[in-house]
């Protein structure tokens, strides 16, 4: 039996074996007495009822709703299994649902919508809205995953993202701000290649230009070749970024190129295009599970290369749970209204300060190593690093108030993230 079947066989049994799926619900109150139940229910349930019915904003004192998120996907676009559909997408957003309560204390519900109508699945996430305080949006393709968060965005007054999007971006660019660092290069002096035009790349390429790259140093590159002003199929998305180099392959674009960001697919990425990029090339090959170009192969390839990958068995991963369970986090904390570039930017900020800080010896452990210390082989943080909740979340928060989107801003920031570190090590 080969090592991807004894993991199918394990992570079916995993998944079915006892309860079957990954998440539950229970109960956050007394219910054991007869008057337990008489509060918790009628009829003294009538009494927080109509104080809401009065103040629509004491839901957040008497609900969840408040630590509630949504994970909502039409099941279009799953992982790299495609439109496999709502059903088929469940597991995936249980796992979802439960990254967001292991990491971050949020209480989350998936639901999938069988729907590929974008206009029948806003009216349905805005029909659900009001049970919940935050809502993250899954594996929805593109090009109609940008109406559709654009849209909600704009309807709701609770804090979205699209995470296939927004979280491959954060991340992706904690990743850039510090490989910059290392190979001592000015953002605004970088050239950077973009290969793939889908959800992720084009909010990646949007971010980067917020981070300070010229959108005039960027080239954004499709299955058909550079995305360029002269082509005349391409959609408002990838002419957002289209660029009037006279050029037409990956392969023209890579010449004296500072970044490769990959989100495509596997083997795109060839050790002679490598070769043709400056010195100490930032490289993400972000396809998973094999990346745009083999590990070994981009290693021996440049050994002067900066380079991550979406996979946890390499290097410096592009791991989204680096971000949206901090990210919400930060957001509910502060009653945000929405999750603008300002928090975007503050959570990627904070994840490559976190990158430059001594590791303590619980994560070194975590991962069996006796040492990590920033540059090369450690460029973003650990999955596992505890301090991921008490600096990402009260970056976010802060930059939600600086923004003027949090409708309860938080007046002790110390006291915030002493309470974040006690919610951690319960």
């Amino acid at each position: 039996m080969n090592t991807k079947t004894q993991l199918d066989d394990a992570a079916l049994r995993y998944h079915s074996e006892g309860r079957p799926g990954k998440i539950g619900i229970v109960p956050t109150k007394p219910y054991h007495t007869q008057y337990d139940l008489s509060l918790a229910y009628s009829p003294g349930v009538a009494a927080p009822s109509l104080a809401i019915a009065e103040e629509p904003d004491d839901v957040y004192k008497y609900t969840g709703k408040g630590n509630l998120v949504a994970v909502i996907s039409n099941g279009t676009a799953v992982l790299g299994l495609g439109n496999i559909g709502p059903l088929a997408a469940k597991p995936v957003m249980e796992g979802k649902s439960m990254l967001f309560k292991t990491y971050a204390g949020i209480d989350a519900f998936d639901i999938e919508v069988d729907t590929t109508d974008p206009e029948e699945f806003i009216r349905t996430v805005k029909a659900i809205a009001p049970t919940f305080g935050g809502i993250n949006l899954e594996d929805i393709k593109a090009p109609e995953c940008f109406e559709i968060e654009t849209r909600l965005r704009e309807e709701l007054d609770i804090p979205l993202m699209h995470d296939d999007q927004h979280g491959t971006a954060i991340i992706s660019s904690a990743a850039l701000l510090n490989g910059a660092k290392i190979a001592g290069k000015e953002l605004d002096k970088m050239r950077v290649v973009v290969n793939g035009a889908g959800a992720a790349a084009i909010a990646c390429a949007r971010l980067f230009v917020e981070l300070g790259i010229r959108r005039e140093n960027m080239v954004l590159c499709d299955s058909h070749g550079a995305v360029t002003v002269y082509r005349e199929d391409i959609n408002p998305m990838k002419r957002e970024f289209a660029t009037t180099r006279r050029i037409t392959t990956l392969a023209e674009a890579l010449h004296d190129a500072d970044v490769f960001l990959g989100v495509s697919k596997a083997d795109t990425l060839t050790p002679e295009m490598l070769r043709t990029m400056s010195g100490n090339p930032i490289v993400m090959a972000l396809a998973n599970p094999d990346p745009e170009i083999a590990y070994d192969t981009a290693m021996l390839s440049r050994p002067d290369i900066i380079f991550a990958t979406g996979r946890s068995d390499y290097p410096n991963q592009v791991n989204n749970v680096l971000g949206f369970p901090y990210i919400f986090r930060g957001a509910l904390d502060v009653r945000a209204t929405k999750i603008n570039e300002e928090m975007k930017l503050a959570a990627a900020h904070a994840l490559a300060e976190l990158t430059r800080q001594p590791v303590p010896t619980m994560v070194l452990r975590a991962y069996g190593v006796e040492k990590l210390e920033f540059g090369r082989t450690y460029l973003i943080p650990k999955p596992l690093d505890p301090r991921l909740l008490c600096t990402v979340a009260p970056a976010v928060a802060k930059a939600a108030v600086e923004s003027g989107v949090a409708k309860q801003p938080i007046a002790d920031w110390d006291t915030y993230a002493e309470s974040l570190r006690k919610r951690y090590q319960e």
